[in-house]
């Protein structure tokens, strides 16, 4: 093993990433099959680890692949995981896959984002749901927080607007806290000032939101939005891969939206039959 220097190199990387996990440096190398010794050795820059040794560390502290890939440079090493563009043909699968997943989801909403949540692809439940939402907004390429949280978008139609945004920004701040991307903090300062706009299309009596939150299990925060003069209620759910070898892959979302009520998915039904 070779020294380098304390304040540069992979080990205050990675000792950055054992504090954020909480992890003691008795217990990283525990799961690492390493020694405290030697952790303590490669976070001081005493040490350099080895390419084992820093997927290894990584695996354990699950750091995202794309981290992975800056460990491994600033380790000395070249990158592991491949970043494949979506429409290269070897993702051909994989597209083919996203596809059928969200056009079988059909008529309920369903789309795919990738790590800075712009839309990859959608079915038709989701493009129903942008009825009406500004032309500038679906210029590719297309941004899921913008789209539901700015004024000329979704945002005047959800009517638990307070709630669905607070639980987007806070899901935002742990993403950033987790892959520290410029990008992402612009875009989360961006969708964070967006002014909240007032509900002043409410229907004739005050009442659809309270009906839609009576009808609406409690298990879950509902996304309650506005379509056609009908409160639709939806319960969210976000999947991704299993152990992605890609960064393309690693970084995509598909996220569903399951009627939290028989009004809504006999209304979609209805609609998208």
């Amino acid at each position: 093993m070779t020294t380098v220097s304390p304040d540069t190199g992979v080990g205050p990387l990675l000792r950055d990433w054992r504090e954020r996990r909480r992890i003691s440096q008795l217990d990283l190398a525990l799961r690492a099959d390493s020694s405290a010794r030697h952790i303590s050795f490669i976070e001081t820059g005493r040490s350099r680890p080895s390419e084992d040794m820093v997927l290894r560390l990584a695996e354990q502290l699950d750091i995202p692949v794309r981290e992975r890939n800056a460990l491994l440079v600033v380790a000395g090493y070249a990158p592991r995981y491949a970043q494949t563009p979506l429409d290269d043909p070897a993702m051909a699968s994989v597209r083919d896959g996203l596809d059928r997943l969200l056009a079988g989801y059909e008529p309920y909403p369903a789309l795919v984002v990738d790590g800075r949540y712009d839309v990859v692809a959608v079915n038709r439940g989701i493009a129903l749901l942008m009825e009406g939402v500004a032309e500038e907004l679906l210029t590719p390429p297309l941004n899921a927080m913008r789209i539901t949280l700015h004024p000329a978008g979704l945002a005047p139609r959800i009517w638990n607007l307070a709630e669905w945004r607070a639980d987007l920004l806070a899901q935002m701040e742990r993403q950033i806290a987790l892959v520290r991307s410029p990008e992402l903090r612009a875009l989360y300062e961006e969708v964070a000032a967006y002014p909240v706009p007032d509900r002043a299309d409410r229907d004739a009596d005050g009442r659809g939101a309270d009906r839609a939150r009576e009808r609406t299990p409690s298990f879950a925060l509902p996304l309650m939005i506005e379509h056609g003069g009908q409160v639709l209620s939806f319960i969210a759910s976000i999947a991704t891969f299993n152990t992605p070898m890609d960064v393309t892959v690693a970084e995509l979302a598909i996220e569903t939206f399951l009627p939290a009520d028989r009004e809504t998915a006999a209304y979609l039904r209805e609609l998208l039959p």
